[in-house]
């Protein structure tokens, strides 16, 4: 799977970032995910921050396509909608009809062949096939086959690959230092496949949210909200975030989806903005509760399930409780949002009677991103996540992942802390 976006001219797998230098503010592109997104609304929300509609003609020619930019309300909101039309030739004169799910349905090898006619810029062109591969990985996961036999439907048609290539022009015209997303919402219901009815989020966006940076969230209306194309171009090109983040806005629009809906606005979000480069304040509630009678393998696991829930971290300290007991004082933080969920979870899975929760406070955290780090051992290379922190765009922190180190082991024979040391350091050295 491709790494983590980076924006064109900065360090890509195994590229080294520097030394850590001072950068007061980031250009970032914020969007907000509570209508979801798809292909065309983001293309919509691109455009309608400043990117500019001459990027895409370079698609428009060599596939045969036309992106119809609009104007489109939706409840009130003036959104900029897209739509890709399929151009044919029919009584001798040109005639246009949409291009949603027309056009062949392609393996994903003569996806990525016709992206790689399209004489792309090195890095949209990156971009675009690591977005096709996460959506092949994803369909080859539900349907049990491989990458290179999956068969792409809506997918693989004229509109998905206009989608997603435009949406990489677009954004590099644009120029922004990172991408950030809050929660998506999936909606909810059924939708209709070229494999039969399906619950939403159908089963190729649980595969591309499993393996994204965000979190997926149900709801808040009756019908498909994000769809697997925008899951994909999501899940390469943006950090999750909890809430936008604090900017100094240069541009505000938005993107309309291709349904009004009653009483929400159909439409995708999207702010441009210096960041401040500073920590970011986060709402939270921290759950508490003594124990004096849970094995150690139950408190093994509770990192696992509860961040399963919603938890986002469990701490485990050893105390001595009444009449000198050992025990011990589990603490987790969660969003507000999740207090009760987690509560439930905690109490069942080690028993307890009674689970305290501190009121609302914040936490500060700082501006934190993964990149895939390349590992050279005897001539092979592998690919590490890395977690980078940066406090005012100074890198200060940088974590392997240790599940990714510890496969690098068991494979090569190294220790697993000298292959994180080399993963680390290839992010940080010159």
């Amino acid at each position: 799977m491709a790494g983590a976006w980076v924006p064109a001219g900065a360090a890509r797998s195994g590229e080294a970032l520097g030394e850590p230098s001072h950068v007061p503010d980031m250009r970032t592109l914020a969007f907000d995910g509570r209508m979801g997104a798809s292909g065309d609304m983001l293309l919509g929300a691109l455009l309608a921050v400043g990117a500019d509609r001459r990027a895409l003609e370079p698609v428009e020619a060599a596939l045969g396509v036309t992106y119809d930019v609009g104007r489109a309300d939706r409840q009130g909101i003036a959104a900029t909608g897209v739509d890709v039309l399929l151009e044919t030739d029919a009584g001798g004169g040109d005639e246009h009809h949409h291009a949603e799910g027309h056009g062949h349905h392609r393996h994903y090898g003569e996806v990525v062949g016709i992206v790689e006619d399209l004489d792309l810029p090195a890095a949209v062109e990156a971009d675009a096939l690591a977005i096709f591969e996460r959506l092949g990985t994803a369909e080859a996961a539900v349907h049990g086959t491989d990458l290179e036999s999956t068969h792409f439907h809506e997918v693989g048609a004229d509109d998905a690959i206009a989608d997603v290539v435009g949406a990489c022009l677009l954004l590099e015209d644009l120029a922004v230092d990172r991408v950030v997303t809050t929660p998506l919402a999936a909606g909810g219901g059924e939708v209709e496949t070229s494999h039969g009815t399906y619950p939403v989020p159908p089963p190729a966006v649980v595969e591309i949210a499993a393996d994204a940076d965000w979190s997926l969230r149900s709801g808040p209306v009756e019908m498909e909200l994000l769809t697997p194309t925008g899951a994909a171009i999501l899940a390469h090109l943006a950090t999750g975030v909890p809430s936008l983040p604090q900017l100094d806005v240069d541009a505000a629009g938005y993107g309309a989806g291709s349904r009004d809906v009653e009483g929400r606005p159909n439409v995708l979000r999207a702010v441009v903005g210096e960041g401040t480069g500073s920590l970011d304040r986060e709402s939270i509630a921290v759950l508490e509760t003594n124990v004096d009678d849970v094995s150690p393998e139950v408190l093994g696991g509770l990192q696992e399930t509860l961040k399963d829930v919603g938890a986002l971290d469990v701490s485990i300290v050893p105390l001595t409780m009444k009449k000198s007991r050992p025990g011990h004082l589990v603490k987790v933080v969660v969003d507000p949002a999740d207090a009760e969920r987690v509560a439930h979870r905690l109490a069942t899975e080690t028993g307890t009677l009674g689970v305290r929760e501190h009121g609302t406070g914040h936490r500060w955290i700082a501006d934190r991103e993964q990149v895939s780090a390349a590992v050279d051992v005897d001539g092979h290379t592998y690919e590490v996540a890395v977690k980078v922190a940066r406090i005012d765009g100074a890198v200060y922190d940088a974590s392997a992942e240790y599940d990714d180190a510890r496969a690098v082991a068991d494979e090569t024979g190294l220790p697993v802390r000298e292959v994180m040391r080399r993963a680390e350091a290839a992010v940080g050295e010159d």
